[in-house]
Protein backbone atom coordinates (compact mmCIF):
# COMPACT_ATOMS: atom_id res chain seq x y z
CA UNK A 1 0.00 0.00 0.00
CA UNK A 2 1.44 3.55 -1.06
CA UNK A 3 0.98 5.81 2.39
CA UNK A 4 0.89 9.40 1.58
CA UNK A 5 1.75 11.79 4.01
CA UNK A 6 1.24 15.86 4.10
CA UNK A 7 1.55 18.98 6.43
CA UNK A 8 -1.35 19.51 8.09
CA UNK A 9 -3.46 22.19 7.44
CA UNK A 10 -4.90 25.26 9.67
CA UNK A 11 -8.85 24.85 10.11
CA UNK A 12 -9.92 28.77 10.26
CA UNK A 13 -12.17 28.94 13.80
CA UNK A 14 -15.65 29.28 12.18
CA UNK A 15 -17.89 29.57 15.32
CA UNK A 16 -17.10 32.80 17.14
CA UNK A 17 -20.23 31.41 20.13
CA UNK A 18 -17.42 28.53 20.71
CA UNK A 19 -15.01 30.70 21.13
CA UNK A 20 -16.96 32.79 23.66
CA UNK A 21 -17.17 29.58 25.43
CA UNK A 22 -13.41 28.72 24.78
CA UNK A 23 -12.47 32.38 27.19
CA UNK A 24 -15.03 32.20 29.39
CA UNK A 25 -14.92 32.97 32.90
CA UNK A 26 -17.56 33.19 35.90
CA UNK A 27 -18.51 36.69 37.06
CA UNK A 28 -18.66 37.67 40.43
CA UNK A 29 -21.02 39.78 42.60
CA UNK A 30 -20.80 43.44 42.26
CA UNK A 31 -18.81 45.57 44.17
CA UNK A 32 -21.47 47.88 44.94
CA UNK A 33 -23.38 45.06 46.25
CA UNK A 34 -24.25 44.96 49.79
CA UNK A 35 -22.08 42.91 51.96
CA UNK A 36 -24.63 40.20 52.99
CA UNK A 37 -25.86 39.73 49.71
CA UNK A 38 -21.44 39.68 48.76
CA UNK A 39 -21.17 37.11 51.67
CA UNK A 40 -24.32 34.87 50.16
CA UNK A 41 -22.32 34.65 46.76
CA UNK A 42 -19.11 33.89 48.25
CA UNK A 43 -21.42 31.15 50.02
CA UNK A 44 -22.60 29.93 46.79
CA UNK A 45 -19.41 30.21 44.94
CA UNK A 46 -17.93 27.99 47.48
CA UNK A 47 -20.47 25.10 47.06
CA UNK A 48 -19.84 25.47 43.38
CA UNK A 49 -17.08 23.94 40.97
CA UNK A 50 -14.34 25.94 40.51
CA UNK A 51 -14.66 28.77 37.78
CA UNK A 52 -11.64 27.00 35.88
CA UNK A 53 -13.27 23.43 35.84
CA UNK A 54 -17.31 25.28 34.55
CA UNK A 55 -15.04 26.95 31.70
CA UNK A 56 -13.25 23.92 30.77
CA UNK A 57 -16.38 21.27 30.95
CA UNK A 58 -17.85 24.23 28.98
CA UNK A 59 -15.39 23.98 25.75
CA UNK A 60 -15.02 20.38 25.35
CA UNK A 61 -19.01 20.18 25.28
CA UNK A 62 -19.00 21.03 22.27
CA UNK A 63 -16.81 18.80 20.86
CA UNK A 64 -17.73 16.17 22.22
CA UNK A 65 -21.00 16.45 21.01
CA UNK A 66 -19.21 16.80 17.52
CA UNK A 67 -17.49 13.66 17.97
CA UNK A 68 -20.50 12.04 18.83
CA UNK A 69 -18.30 10.66 22.23
CA UNK A 70 -17.39 11.34 25.72
CA UNK A 71 -13.77 12.86 26.13
CA UNK A 72 -12.14 12.77 29.27
CA UNK A 73 -10.61 15.50 30.68
CA UNK A 74 -6.87 15.40 31.49
CA UNK A 75 -4.43 17.54 33.84
CA UNK A 76 -2.47 20.08 31.25
CA UNK A 77 -6.14 20.74 29.39
CA UNK A 78 -6.04 17.91 27.70
CA UNK A 79 -9.13 16.32 26.81
CA UNK A 80 -8.70 12.66 25.53
CA UNK A 81 -11.18 10.47 23.59
CA UNK A 82 -10.48 6.52 23.47
CA UNK A 83 -12.13 4.37 20.73
CA UNK A 84 -10.89 1.07 20.70
CA UNK A 85 -11.42 -1.09 17.70
CA UNK A 86 -12.84 -4.49 19.33
CA UNK A 87 -14.36 -4.85 15.83
CA UNK A 88 -10.97 -6.36 14.35
CA UNK A 89 -10.25 -9.67 14.79
CA UNK A 90 -6.55 -8.80 14.62
CA UNK A 91 -3.74 -11.76 15.59
CA UNK A 92 0.01 -11.90 15.09
CA UNK A 93 2.05 -14.65 16.37
CA UNK A 94 -0.83 -16.67 16.54
CA UNK A 95 -2.48 -14.22 19.49
CA UNK A 96 -5.79 -12.86 19.10
CA UNK A 97 -4.69 -9.24 19.67
CA UNK A 98 -6.94 -6.99 22.68
CA UNK A 99 -7.67 -3.87 21.76
CA UNK A 100 -5.99 -2.54 24.85
CA UNK A 101 -3.06 -4.02 23.76
CA UNK A 102 -2.33 -2.20 20.66
CA UNK A 103 -5.34 -1.20 18.57
CA UNK A 104 -6.80 1.49 20.38
CA UNK A 105 -7.32 4.86 17.95
CA UNK A 106 -7.52 7.58 20.25
CA UNK A 107 -7.53 11.34 19.55
CA UNK A 108 -6.66 14.84 22.00
CA UNK A 109 -7.09 18.00 21.98
CA UNK A 110 -6.02 20.42 24.24
CA UNK A 111 -6.06 24.67 24.12
CA UNK A 112 -4.27 26.98 21.33
CA UNK A 113 -5.13 30.59 21.58
CA UNK A 114 -7.98 30.99 20.12
CA UNK A 115 -8.62 27.15 19.03
CA UNK A 116 -6.92 23.76 20.26
CA UNK A 117 -4.20 22.02 18.65
CA UNK A 118 -5.49 18.18 17.94
CA UNK A 119 -3.03 15.08 17.78
CA UNK A 120 -4.42 11.28 17.77
CA UNK A 121 -3.94 8.23 16.00
CA UNK A 122 -6.14 6.12 14.38
CA UNK A 123 -6.03 2.24 13.57
CA UNK A 124 -7.51 1.70 10.22
CA UNK A 125 -7.75 -1.62 7.86
CA UNK A 126 -5.64 -1.66 4.27
CA UNK A 127 -9.52 -1.69 2.94
CA UNK A 128 -10.35 1.62 5.04
CA UNK A 129 -7.07 3.39 4.42
CA UNK A 130 -7.26 5.62 1.85
CA UNK A 131 -11.02 6.46 2.09
CA UNK A 132 -10.12 7.81 5.66
CA UNK A 133 -6.80 10.03 4.68
CA UNK A 134 -9.26 11.30 1.49
CA UNK A 135 -11.64 12.43 4.42
CA UNK A 136 -9.44 13.78 6.78
CA UNK A 137 -7.17 15.87 4.25
CA UNK A 138 -10.74 17.04 2.70
CA UNK A 139 -11.71 18.71 6.49
CA UNK A 140 -7.50 20.09 7.15
CA UNK A 141 -6.52 17.02 9.28
CA UNK A 142 -3.09 15.84 8.34
CA UNK A 143 -0.94 12.99 8.74
CA UNK A 144 2.15 12.75 10.52
CA UNK A 145 3.05 8.90 10.44
CA UNK A 146 2.05 6.47 8.87
CA UNK A 147 3.54 2.37 10.45
CA UNK A 148 2.91 -0.56 12.31
CA UNK A 149 3.15 -1.72 15.76
CA UNK A 150 2.64 -5.28 15.65
CA UNK A 151 4.89 -8.05 13.79
CA UNK A 152 2.98 -10.56 11.21
CA UNK A 153 -0.76 -9.66 12.02
CA UNK A 154 -3.51 -10.49 9.89
CA UNK A 155 -5.56 -8.71 8.74
CA UNK A 156 -3.20 -6.06 7.65
CA UNK A 157 -3.55 -2.94 10.20
CA UNK A 158 -1.81 0.55 9.63
CA UNK A 159 -1.67 2.78 12.56
CA UNK A 160 -2.33 6.75 11.72
CA UNK A 161 -1.01 9.66 13.37
CA UNK A 162 -2.85 12.63 12.88
CA UNK A 163 -2.38 16.38 13.68
CA UNK A 164 -4.58 19.44 13.06
CA UNK A 165 -4.83 22.83 14.41
CA UNK A 166 -7.68 25.09 14.62
CA UNK A 167 -10.86 25.30 15.47
CA UNK A 168 -11.59 22.02 18.19
CA UNK A 169 -15.72 21.15 17.21
CA UNK A 170 -14.24 21.86 13.16
CA UNK A 171 -11.55 19.20 13.98
CA UNK A 172 -13.96 16.34 15.40
CA UNK A 173 -16.00 17.00 13.02
CA UNK A 174 -14.32 16.14 10.50
CA UNK A 175 -12.47 13.26 12.62
CA UNK A 176 -16.11 11.46 12.84
CA UNK A 177 -17.01 11.84 9.22
CA UNK A 178 -13.84 10.07 8.53
CA UNK A 179 -14.34 7.40 11.17
CA UNK A 180 -17.54 6.60 10.25
CA UNK A 181 -15.93 5.37 6.92
CA UNK A 182 -14.03 2.48 9.07
CA UNK A 183 -15.77 -0.39 11.43
CA UNK A 184 -15.03 1.75 14.49
CA UNK A 185 -17.43 0.70 17.30
CA UNK A 186 -19.32 3.31 19.13
CA UNK A 187 -18.64 4.18 22.10
CA UNK A 188 -19.81 2.21 25.06
CA UNK A 189 -19.15 -1.25 22.87
CA UNK A 190 -16.12 -2.09 24.79
CA UNK A 191 -15.07 -5.35 26.96
CA UNK A 192 -15.43 -4.88 30.71
CA UNK A 193 -12.45 -4.94 32.97
CA UNK A 194 -11.78 -7.86 34.53
CA UNK A 195 -9.47 -9.27 37.13
CA UNK A 196 -6.75 -10.31 35.51
CA UNK A 197 -4.57 -13.65 35.36
CA UNK A 198 -1.22 -11.59 36.26
CA UNK A 199 0.91 -11.09 38.89
CA UNK A 200 0.46 -7.13 38.32
CA UNK A 201 2.05 -6.56 41.73
CA UNK A 202 5.14 -7.98 40.90
CA UNK A 203 5.38 -6.29 37.39
CA UNK A 204 4.69 -3.31 39.28
CA UNK A 205 7.92 -4.01 41.22
CA UNK A 206 10.26 -4.93 38.77
CA UNK A 207 9.07 -1.83 36.40
CA UNK A 208 9.48 0.66 39.30
CA UNK A 209 6.06 2.42 38.18
CA UNK A 210 2.36 1.19 38.11
CA UNK A 211 -0.29 0.89 35.91
CA UNK A 212 -4.24 -0.12 35.38
CA UNK A 213 -6.33 -2.75 34.24
CA UNK A 214 -7.79 -1.83 30.44
CA UNK A 215 -10.00 -3.79 28.78
CA UNK A 216 -8.10 -7.72 30.03
CA UNK A 217 -4.73 -5.73 29.29
CA UNK A 218 -2.15 -4.10 31.90
CA UNK A 219 -1.26 -1.18 31.10
CA UNK A 220 1.97 1.53 32.34
CA UNK A 221 2.55 4.98 31.20
CA UNK A 222 6.07 6.43 31.65
CA UNK A 223 6.32 10.40 30.80
CA UNK A 224 9.38 11.69 29.86
CA UNK A 225 11.43 13.44 32.14
CA UNK A 226 12.09 16.84 30.20
CA UNK A 227 9.68 18.80 28.91
CA UNK A 228 8.44 18.52 25.20
CA UNK A 229 7.19 21.25 23.24
CA UNK A 230 5.59 21.21 19.55
CA UNK A 231 3.85 23.87 17.48
CA UNK A 232 5.18 26.34 20.34
CA UNK A 233 3.56 24.80 23.23
CA UNK A 234 4.32 22.23 26.00
CA UNK A 235 2.85 18.78 25.33
CA UNK A 236 1.81 17.08 28.47
CA UNK A 237 2.32 12.52 28.56
CA UNK A 238 -1.59 12.62 27.46
CA UNK A 239 -0.45 14.05 24.22
CA UNK A 240 1.20 10.50 23.05
CA UNK A 241 5.05 11.51 24.60
CA UNK A 242 4.88 9.29 27.25
CA UNK A 243 6.62 5.63 26.99
CA UNK A 244 4.03 2.65 26.74
CA UNK A 245 4.78 -0.83 28.00
CA UNK A 246 1.15 -3.03 27.88
CA UNK A 247 1.01 -6.56 28.86
CA UNK A 248 -1.68 -9.00 27.75
CA UNK A 249 -2.20 -12.39 29.24
CA UNK A 250 -1.80 -15.18 27.02
CA UNK A 251 -2.13 -18.49 29.41
CA UNK A 252 0.42 -20.69 31.41
CA UNK A 253 1.97 -17.97 32.91
CA UNK A 254 2.90 -15.98 29.80
CA UNK A 255 1.66 -12.54 28.50
CA UNK A 256 2.21 -10.63 25.41
CA UNK A 257 4.20 -7.27 25.70
CA UNK A 258 3.18 -4.58 22.73
CA UNK A 259 3.58 -0.31 23.05
CA UNK A 260 6.23 2.00 22.71
CA UNK A 261 9.49 3.67 23.88
CA UNK A 262 9.55 7.35 23.59
CA UNK A 263 13.38 8.36 23.08
CA UNK A 264 16.28 10.81 21.76
CA UNK A 265 18.29 10.16 19.40
CA UNK A 266 20.82 8.78 21.46
CA UNK A 267 18.41 6.87 23.44
CA UNK A 268 17.85 4.68 20.66
CA UNK A 269 20.89 2.40 20.10
CA UNK A 270 21.35 1.49 24.17
CA UNK A 271 17.11 1.25 24.33
CA UNK A 272 17.62 -1.76 21.05
CA UNK A 273 20.54 -3.55 22.90
CA UNK A 274 18.60 -3.71 26.08
CA UNK A 275 15.30 -5.47 24.41
CA UNK A 276 17.70 -7.43 22.38
CA UNK A 277 19.43 -8.87 25.28
CA UNK A 278 16.33 -9.33 27.00
CA UNK A 279 14.67 -11.63 23.79
CA UNK A 280 12.22 -8.23 23.40
CA UNK A 281 11.86 -8.02 19.23
CA UNK A 282 11.89 -4.19 18.41
CA UNK A 283 8.90 -4.38 15.77
CA UNK A 284 9.23 -0.52 14.37
CA UNK A 285 11.33 2.66 14.91
CA UNK A 286 10.10 5.78 13.32
CA UNK A 287 8.56 9.44 14.60
CA UNK A 288 5.16 10.38 15.32
CA UNK A 289 5.57 14.20 15.01
CA UNK A 290 6.87 16.30 12.36
CA UNK A 291 8.36 19.51 14.74
CA UNK A 292 8.71 18.78 18.46
CA UNK A 293 11.59 19.40 21.00
CA UNK A 294 13.70 17.45 21.72
CA UNK A 295 13.54 15.02 18.47
CA UNK A 296 11.76 12.46 19.75
CA UNK A 297 11.61 8.75 18.20
CA UNK A 298 9.23 5.83 18.90
CA UNK A 299 9.89 2.35 19.20
CA UNK A 300 7.92 -0.25 19.38
CA UNK A 301 8.51 -4.02 20.59
CA UNK A 302 6.92 -7.36 20.80
CA UNK A 303 7.59 -10.58 22.99
CA UNK A 304 5.42 -13.44 24.64
CA UNK A 305 7.03 -14.84 27.32
CA UNK A 306 7.05 -14.76 31.62
CA UNK A 307 5.77 -11.02 32.20
CA UNK A 308 8.29 -10.62 34.86
CA UNK A 309 10.78 -11.68 33.07
CA UNK A 310 9.68 -9.40 30.26
CA UNK A 311 9.30 -6.68 32.52
CA UNK A 312 12.86 -6.95 33.41
CA UNK A 313 13.99 -6.65 30.19
CA UNK A 314 11.71 -3.35 29.65
CA UNK A 315 12.71 -2.27 32.77
CA UNK A 316 16.74 -2.69 31.53
CA UNK A 317 15.52 -0.60 28.17
CA UNK A 318 13.81 2.11 30.29
CA UNK A 319 17.16 3.02 32.03
CA UNK A 320 18.75 4.02 29.09
CA UNK A 321 15.92 6.78 29.08
CA UNK A 322 15.27 9.96 30.57
CA UNK A 323 12.11 8.64 31.96
CA UNK A 324 10.20 9.80 35.35
CA UNK A 325 11.34 6.33 37.22
CA UNK A 326 12.38 6.19 41.14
Amino acid sequence: MQAFLSSPRRIVPGLLVLLGAWSATACGPSNDAPSEARADAGKTAAAAPPASARADSTKWAAVDEALGRQGESLPGGVHKFTMPRTDLPVVSGGLRIKPALALGSWLAFMPKGAGAVAMGDLVLTEREYTGVIARLQQGGVGQTAVHKHLPEHSPAVWWTHIHAEGDPVEIARTVKAALALTGTPPEGSGAATRELALDTAAIRRTLGHGGKVNGGVYQVSIPRAEIIRAGGIELPASMGTATALNFQPTGRGRAAINGDFVMTAAEVQPVIAALKANAIQVVALHNHMLDEEPRLFFMHFWANDDPVMLARGLRAALDQTNSTLP
